[in-house]
């Protein structure tokens, strides 16, 4: 699906932009990438590890992205090499995408309450402190403003069943985008969280009865009808244009109006 903005094919001509979190086909980050790129922007692509490589190629492939490279963000240094490659060989970065979080199955599955403190520190250091070290790497490169984006979900302001402590680490994120979005406003630098209703995509085969929350999602919502990662692309690529450059520090709910229903 093709966005549809004024002069849609180079709206985002000539800007670079990181995509992390592309795991496959049905990833957020993927339809993110793609609306991107269809509004002319370059892209750098990441990947987990090895395993994960063969299903992600093939869409860096059809993004022509020039940068594409294995990053775990708890693997030390790789963040680190990603940035260093991309101010090698763009020297800037318009945009930033961060489309991660993970949780070990003792943390995500049991009550917050009774969560270890190793559980915690993992959550917590991939669903949120990686966005902050990314968002540190890319100031420099945004020389000329820019924008950072980060996944969140309705769970970070309501109890979800069985989101649980990953529903901790999302609230810390979205008050992480609204500092940094303080912190770099003055430089041009807008930061956004992204909060899209339930999807099908890998990362969420890891919630318990997460059908039965998508079957709510789609019965409640106004809208009626589960959301897409066009939807989310779509909607994501646009407050990177500079039509948004006054949109910053908040939470863009793509859910068909499904966090307004009690």
């Amino acid at each position: 699906m093709i966005p549809v903005f004024p002069d849609s094919k180079v709206a985002l001509k000539g800007k670079k932009g990181l995509i992390v979190g592309i795991a496959n086909d049905q990833s957020i980050a993927w339809g993110c990438a793609r609306a991107f790129r269809a509004l002319g922007a370059d892209l750098a692509v990441t990947y987990l590890n090895d395993r994960a490589r063969k299903h992600v190629e093939p869409l860096a492939q059809a993004l022509e992205a020039p940068i594409f490279m294995p990053l775990d963000v708890m693997a030390e240094g790789q963040t680190e090499v990603v940035f260093e490659r991309i101010s090698k060989e763009w020297g800037q970065l318009d945009f930033m995408l961060h489309s991660i979080a993970f949780s070990p199955k003792e943390a995500l599955h049991g009550r917050v309450v009774d969560v270890g403190r190793d559980g915690f520190l993992k959550t917590m250091d991939v669903s949120c402190w990686s966005f902050l070290r990314m968002a540190h790497l890319a100031e420099p490169l945004m020389k000329n403003g820019g924008t950072m984006f980060t996944m969140t979900y309705y769970g970070s302001q309501m109890v979800v069943e069985n989101y649980n402590i990953m529903g901790v680490a999302k609230a810390a994120l979205e008050a992480a985008v609204r500092y940094a979005a303080a912190e770099l406003g003055p430089k041009g630098i807008r930061v956004h969280a992204i909060s899209p209703g339930p999807l099908a995509t890998r990362a969420a085969s890891g919630i318990p009865e997460f059908d039965e929350l998508m079957d709510k999602a789609q019965s409640t919502a106004p809208a009626r009808r589960l959301v897409s990662i066009e939807d989310v692309g779509n909607a994501t690529a646009f407050l990177a244009l500079d039509g948004a450059k006054l949109i910053t520090g908040g939470v863009l709910y793509i859910d068909g109006g499904y966090h307004i229903i009690d």
